[in-house]
């Protein structure tokens, strides 16, 4: 790398898969990175809705959720653990104690639902990063509950400086590129 330093990854900013990730769990994706600690990494994929829709999972949900009103794949750790995550926070919706938690009747509806989570071991976030794999970018409060989360990963690089944001450009078929 020329002797230049790798981006930090620290909680609340963005992993966005590079052209050059394939694992089909995470092409193309773009994680919120939840927790970061020496013992290893939490994050949420943003951009990968299912066609679940929270009415027929989480009915008690569905009037608080961001658009699209589906369960978001969150990763392919823990899918039997749902996070949700508004502008205030995340919190773990657990299926064994989801009936025990308060909603606020503040009228919001800003929540977004995400089954599994995505999870690094220790250093291993790291080197896939300085494999080139991730990129890790400052994260927008419209980030994670954006109307059009298909075109997310385009839209965080094309808001990037310099060549990164070519990127954007990228098909999912390198043959095109």
């Amino acid at each position: 790398m020329n002797g230049a330093s790798l981006p930090v990854p620290i909680a609340g900013r963005l992993l966005v898969a590079t052209p050059e990730l394939v694992d089909p769990n995470f092409s193309h994706t773009v994680v919120l990175l939840l927790a970061v600690r020496p013992e290893g990494v939490l994050g949420i994929v943003l951009n990968r809705p299912s066609d679940r829709r929270v009415d027929e999972v989480l009915p008690r949900w569905s009037a608080r959720v961001a658009a699209p009103s589906v369960v978001f794949f969150g990763g392919p750790v823990a899918l039997d653990t749902v996070v949700g995550l508004s502008a205030s926070g995340a919190v773990d919706l657990d299926d064994a104690y989801f009936d025990d938690i308060t909603l606020d009747d503040d009228g919001s509806s800003d929540i977004r639902l995400f089954a599994g989570s995505a999870g690094w071991g220790p250093e291993q976030l790291e080197d896939e990063i300085a494999d080139g794999s991730w990129w890790v970018f400052d994260a927008e409060p419209g980030d994670v509950t954006t109307s059009d989360p298909e075109t997310l990963w385009q839209r965080v690089l094309r808001r990037q400086v310099g060549m990164t944001s070519w990127f954007a450009l990228a098909t999912a078929d390198p043959a095109y590129n």
